[in-house]
This record gives structure tokens, C-alpha cells and sequence, in this order.
């Protein structure tokens, strides 16, 4: 036996009868005061045992009785044996029968980190059985246990008239509060080696109300988790009718799960969903599937009184992904999305995506260089698309290589680029090209920033079934095709710097000139660049489509002015430009895109912040002629975390030509807000609606306010609960999805393992 008095300065902090009242514990169980510590226990200051029959003993007194072996030690008692500690004010320890009678302010810590409080406890010497009054157990990997009566007995607690929660039961300023929920039982077994506690004849209490009664309830504590039910998700809307669906999770390993949902529906069959996920030391994959049988009615964007036929069959989706990490430079990754039918995501409100693209590809990242080869594929969902249409690209291939320049300085980045795209009832395309692009960066001694850039690239098309191409300036001509690319450019920036209203204010005038012979660039389809649009994020850039099958072959300069004033808590940035092509030949670039004519449109941006609290960003495009706004754009947003407001509005009006979809002009309205009006209270909803009319599109049948969804919810999130009720309508209807409401419930109870 060691014994080595020591005194211990023990802070504490919650009474015993608060923290079991707080978990609804009855008021015969909190007789006496009990304490917990607000802060993590250091190491014990009783000598650490040789041997396993030895015990660690500490006291500020020690009396020792050796006619009847009985040892009582008085303050700050400290005993520690097999990993086991106990502290107490008072222990009277029986060295005869191994009896250890520990009272006043008393814990027992277990090797796995658990703390037990009570009244009394009567333990072997060993420290490891031992029956407990008024017991509260703390556990290591969170939540904690109160009980009237509580006992241990080989590392296992059983506690007799038991509540359990995962809540914290002090607020912020450290004062007793009721958790948000608990769960109560007549009988509550908790083993720390499986990390699992079961109940008997339990129920939870939500907000001290009866919600759930749990009859041979279970669940796994602490962050590695466990097998079990989920909450049940409770929705209805006007497709399917009430929906109630219980996940089940399964652990399979620690790193592999499977949770099994089925979902039960009023107004049509069940559906079952499944998720798999396994994480690996080098990567990580999921899979998640959904099922049915039911009817399907045929895709349709419109709503109409005459009744449509339904076909019965089998209904699903699928989506899995994946990456795997194979050395520091190579890596693997790919997706799989795919669906039966185009109403089944939006029928069953999974998605509302109206095209579904499935990955694959393998790539490498070298120091200065980079590979990949990739191939994908894409089903359309959209009502009047062709599934045959859709492109399917494999292999898609590209590499580079940076290399400094030794003679004249700078960057040299070669690359070379290979796609292949088939459609199974439209045109296919394949191309190859090498490319080399040079720049190089200087500072004059005035301050200027001047970059040099020289871009060469070569050509290789071939296209068939080009006729099957619904638009002529796309499809190229048919058979093998060669073409040749060429430009220079100089880009010069000239930064003003100085103090202003207190902060730094910047003032940059840029002037770029970019020569380009006339390139061949009907001839060669366009797979790639067809969405083009004259913003200030290509204002200056060498090639302003978007893709590789069409560049801008033109000699041009590109003028603008960049500003930016930076305060302590404001910041402003701001830039605007034009581009004035120099030759007179007629360009490819399409009407409504801001660059079909010599002169460009005017466009420009401007980003307000002001601390955290506001957040303005504005877009804009005007026509240089008539100055009308071809585009309008705002993103802002006001308020804190917890309460706040978003608007987004968007306008294009660029009078393009509409049978051009990827330049359809449009009109649309989003909404969104917070307002939290409790410490965890808060209600939020979000709108979208479609101002496009016949303005901005002449084939839009719309009136100019046509809603497209709306949300309304109200929540309740704290650190162990979150409850949350959400309204939607939409109005969109799509074959058998079709508009109208929904609700949808939610509940889930943190720190409770699963």
C-alpha cells in the first residue's frame, strides 16, 4: 500500500439535487448536495501504483485503527488502483473485508474516463463495484446519466430510476436550466467497453413534455456511433399524400455504414432508399439508390385538364461517387447519376435538376505539370429534349506542362487537348489541338504592371451527322477539318495608390491590345463555347468564349478602370470597361452577345461590404448605343448569421437571336431571410419568381410574375436538438410531379450516437 498525504484544490461547481432535477430525476433522489467539475480533472496527485494490488492513497489526514484494520482518511481523499480513481472528503476503507465507504462530495473516475458523483458510495477496494445514492455519471464521450440509485459492477453501470440526456444543463452564464429533451427510464444499463446504453420502459421528453415512448430502446454513445433507428422523417405534400419514413443505420465497421430508409406514402406505393458509404486510408465512395413500383405519367411542362395515361413499372435513381488518392500525384474519382424516368426526382423530391451527368476520370498533378483523361455523359430531364441529343464525351484528355522561359524570362505552358463526343441520334465530333501560350509580367519604373502574351495553337477536327444539329452556326462542316490559331496581346495596368477617408484608396487604369488573324472558325463544329456573354469577368481576357471550339479572331483594344477604397470596416471595389474591335471584318460573335458590333457594350461591377452586416454586389451590361441595361444582376445581403435578408434579382435583356437557347434572356426575383426571435428560435423562408414576359423572351407565354417556389419554415436549433417545420409550394409541374404543397418535419436529436 501507498500512502502519501497530499492536499488537492478541487473546483466545483453544480449541486447534485440542480443537475438531477434538471434531468427530471425525483425529488427523494437528490437528498444531498453533489457537485461536478466545470472544467477536465487533472492528473490524480496520489503516487501512481507499481502494481496492480497496491492503491494510491492521498489525504490532508489519515487515522489508522489496527485492531479492527480500518482506515479513515479525511480530506481531499484521493485513491487510485487499476485506473481507477476516487475522490471524496471522507473514506473509511476496511482492510479486512476490502470495503471502501466513501462520503462527501464524491467521484469515482473509471479507466475509460466516465465520472461518477454521488451522496455515498460503497465500493471494493478494488474500485471497480460499488453501489452509488443520488448518482450522476458523466460520461467521457458525452451525455450524462443521473439516477436515484446507480451501480457498477465489472465496468458496467446499471442505474435504477434513470434519465438520460445530451444536453447541457447549465446556460451561458452557468446557471441550472431543464435540457431541451431527455430520455427516462425505470432501468438504464450503460457498458463503456460496447459504448451502448440500453433502457428499460423508457420515453423521451421534449421540452419536459411526453413525446416517444421507447419500449426495449438502445443507442451507442460518443462519436464513433452505432447501429439503430433514426429519427422518422414526417412530410406530406399534394403528389404523394403523408409521408413517414424511419431510417435504419447500420454500422458495419468503422469505416463502412448502411442506412436503410423506407418511405411509406398514403397516395401511392412505398419507396426504399439505401446509402453506402466506405472510407478509405486513400479515399472515399457513396452510393445511394432509390425504388419503386408505381405509375409514371409521360414529361410535361404545362398543366392540363384532360387526363393522361399512366404506365405502371419500375421507378429509381441512382447516385454514387467516389475518389481514391493512389500515390501524391495520381488520383482517381467518378459519379454515377441516373434515372428512370425524368419525373422521379421531382415527383419524390429528391432533386429538382433537369439534367443528371455521370464522371469519370483519372488524373495527375505533378510540381509544374498536369494530366487527366475523363469521359462523361449526360441524361436530360428537360420536357422536348432528346435523349439522343445528349452528348456522351470519352475520352476527354488534356495535359500540361509550365516551364520558365531561360532567353527572354516568363512562364511557357504547352498543352495538348483530345475529345471524342457521340450522341446515339445526333452529330459526333472529335478533336485534337496543341497549343503554346508564353507570358510575361514587368514592372516599369513608373509603376506600370505590363504583361506580354503570345498564344499559338494547331487543330484537328472531325464531325459527322452534322446536318442532325438543330443549329446551323454549331454543326461545321462534315469530314476532317484543320485550323490554325493565332494571337499576341499586351495588357497594361497602371496602379494609383494613396491614403483616402481614412483608409487606402486605389484607382487603376488598364489598357489591353490583343491581335488575332481571321480564323476558320465556322468550319470546325462548336461543342464548347456556345454560352458567351460580355461580362467583366471576361472583359479582358484573351479569348472571351468560353470553350476551345470558337476563339476571337480579332485585333481589338479593351479599355477600363479598376477602383477600391479599404477602410477599417468598409471596402469597396469597383470596375468598369469597353472593347472597340479595329478591323472592319464582320465577326462571329452573335447579336445580343455585347461583342457582335465594332464597339462593345459598356459593362461593369461593383461589390460594397461593410464589416460583416452588409454584403452588395452589382453586374451590369448597357448597350453602347441606346445605353438600355442588357444586363442588370444584384446579390446582396444584410444581417448577421442569425437574422438577415437576401435579395437576388437578374435581368437579361440582350435582344439576342431566340432560337439561340444558350442566349435566351430572361427576368427573375429571389428571396430569402432569417429572423431569429429567441436565443434559438427563428423563422426563415425563401422565394423565386420568373418575371420573364415576352420583353425579354418572345417565345415566353409567362405574364411577367410567374411564382416558381416559395418556403416558409420555423426552427428551433440548440447545441443538442434541432426542430424544424418547413411549408414549400411549387408551382412548376412536370408529367405525374405535379404543383402544388408540402410540409415537411424535422427532428433530430444530437449527442445521442447515431
Amino acid at each position: 500500500m501507498l500512502i502519501s498525504p497530499f492536499p488537492l484544490r478541487f473546483k466545483q461547481a453544480l449541486a447534485a439535487s440542480v443537475a438531477l432535477s434538471c434531468l427530471g430525476i425525483a425529488p427523494h433522489a437528490a437528498a444531498q448536495q453533489l457537485q461536478e467539475p466545470q472544467a477536465a480533472v487533472s492528473a490524480p496527485d496520489a503516487p501512481v501504483p507499481e502494481t496492480e494490488d497496491q492503491i494510491g492513497f492521498a489525504a490532508d489526514a489519515l487515522e489508522y485503527d489496527s485492531d479492527s484494520e480500518i482506515v479513515t482518511a479525511t480530506g481531499n481523499v484521493q485513491l487510485l488502483r487499476e485506473g481507477n480513481r476516487l475522490r471524496a472528503d471522507k473514506v473509511v476503507w476496511n482492510r479486512t473485508t476490502g470495503k471502501v465507504e466513501a462520503t462527501g462530495n464524491v467521484s469515482v473516475t473509471d479507466p475509460e474516463g466516465n465520472i461518477a458523483y454521488g451522496d455515498r458510495f460503497d465500493v471494493t477496494d478494488s474500485l471497480q463495484d460499488g453501489m452509488v445514492q443520488n448518482m450522476l455519471l458523466v460520461l467521457q464521450s458525452g451525455g450524462r446519466l443521473a439516477a436515484a440509485s446507480g451501480q457498477r459492477k465489472n465496468g458496467v453501470y446499471t442505474l435504477r430510476k434513470a434519465a438520460y440526456t445530451g444536453c447541457a444543463v447549465e446556460d451561458h452564464d452557468g446557471c441550472p436550466k431543464e435540457p431541451t429533451w431527455r430520455i427516462k427510464a425505470v432501468k438504464v444499463v450503460y457498458d463503456p467497453v460496447k459504448a451502448r446504453v440500453k433502457y428499460t420502459n423508457a420515453s423521451v421528453e421534449l421540452f419536459g413534455l411526453p413525446l416517444i415512448p421507447l419500449p426495449g430502446f438502445s443507442h451507442p454513445v460518443g462519436d464513433n456511433g452505432g447501429s439503430g433507428l433514426l429519427v422518422p422523417n414526417l412530410r406530406y405534400d399534394r403528389n404523394n399524400g403523408f409521408e413517414v419514413a424511419l431510417p435504419y443505420y447500420m454500422k458495419l465497421a468503422p469505416n463502412r455504414d448502411l442506412t436503410v430508409t423506407p418511405h411509406v406514402y398514403t397516395e401511392t406505393l412505398p419507396m426504399l432508399e439505401a446509402n453506402y458509404r466506405h472510407l478509405w486510408d486513400r479515399g472515399a465512395y457513396q452510393i445511394t439508390g432509390y425504388a419503386t413500383y408505381g405509375s409514371r405519367r409521360a414529361a410535361s411542362g404545362a398543366a392540363s385538364t384532360a387526363p393522361m395515361s399512366a404506365q405502371k413499372d419500375f421507378r429509381g435513381h441512382l447516385d454514387a461517387s467516389g475518389a481514391l488518392q493512389l500515390t501524391p500525384e495520381w488520383s482517381v474519382g467518378g459519379s454515377i447519376r441516373a434515372t428512370t424516368d425524368r419525373t422521379f426526382l421531382r415527383r419524390y423530391d429528391i432533386s429538382s435538376d433537369d439534367r443528371l451527368r455521370s464522371t469519370l476520370n483519372a488524373q495527375r498533378i505533378g510540381e509544374r505539370s498536369y494530366f487527366s483523361i475523363a469521359g462523361w455523359a449526360v441524361q436530360t430531364l428537360r420536357t422536348g429534349d432528346s435523349q439522343g441529343q445528349m452528348p456522351i464525351a470519352l475520352p476527354v484528355i488534356d495535359y500540361r506542362l509550365r516551364m520558365k522561359d531561360p532567353l527572354l524570362g516568363g512562364v511557357a505552358q504547352l498543352q495538348a487537348n483530345s475529345l471524342a463526343i457521340t450522341r446515339t441520334h445526333g452529330q459526333d465530333t472529335q478533336r485534337a489541338f496543341a497549343a503554346f501560350e508564353w507570358n510575361l509580367r514587368k514592372l516599369t519604373p513608373m509603376g506600370q504592371e505590363v504583361t506580354f502574351t503570345t498564344y499559338l495553337r494547331g487543330d484537328v477536327y472531325h464531325s459527322s451527322d452534322n446536318l442532325m444539329n438543330s443549329v446551323i452556326s454549331y454543326a461545321g462542316d462534315p469530314g476532317w477539318k484543320a485550323r490554325g490559331i493565332a494571337a499576341a496581346a499586351v495588357d497594361m495596368r497602371w496602379p494609383f495608390m494613396g491614403e483616402a477617408f481614412g483608409g487606402v484608396q486605389r484607382i487603376a487604369p488598364r489598357v489591353q491590345i490583343v491581335a488575332a488573324p481571321k480564323i476558320a472558325n465556322l468550319s470546325v463544329p462548336n461543342e464548347d463555347a456556345r454560352a458567351i456573354d460580355l461580362e467583366d469577368s471576361n472583359l479582358f481576357a484573351l479569348n472571351r468564349f468560353s470553350g476551345y471550339d470558337r476563339f476571337e479572331d480579332s485585333t481589338r483594344v479593351t479599355y477600363g478602370l479598376e477602383y477600391s477604397l479599404s477602410l477599417p470596416d468598409f471596402s469597396l471595389e469597383s470596375v468598369v470597361g469597353q472593347s472597340y474591335r479595329l478591323n472592319s471584318r464582320e465577326s462571329i460573335l452573335p447579336d445580343g452577345t455585347g461583342l457582335s458590333d465594332r464597339m462593345s457594350d459598356i459593362v461593369g461591377r461593383t461589390t460594397v461590404r461593410y464589416r460583416d452586416f452588409i454584403s452588395f454586389t452589382h453586374r451590369f451590361r448597357v448597350d453602347k448605343d441606346k445605353l438600355s441595361v442588357r444586363r442588370n444582376e444584384i446579390d446582396a445581403t444584410v444581417g448577421s448569421r442569425k437574422t438577415y435578408a437576401t435579395v437576388g434579382y437578374l435581368r437579361l435583356n440582350r435582344n439576342a437571336d431566340f432560337n439561340l437557347e444558350d442566349l435566351r434572356d430572361r427576368e427573375e426575383l429571389r428571396l430569402g431571410g432569417r429572423i431569429q426571435f429567441a436565443r434559438f428560435w427563428s423563422v426563415f423562408g425563401s422565394t423565386v419568381i420568373d418575371l420573364t414576359d415576352a420583353k425579354e423572351d418572345p417565345l415566353s407565354v409567362a405574364d411577367g410574375y410567374e411564382p416558381v417556389r416559395h418556403r416558409l419554415g420555423i426552427a428551433y436549433e440548440d447545441d443538442c436538438l434541432t426542430l424544424g417545420l418547413t411549408w414549400k409550394r411549387d408551382y412548376q409541374v412536370l408529367g405525374d410531379a405535379r404543383k402544388g404543397n408540402s410540409f415537411q418535419l424535422r427532428l433530430a436529436f444530437r449527442n445521442i450516437g447515431i
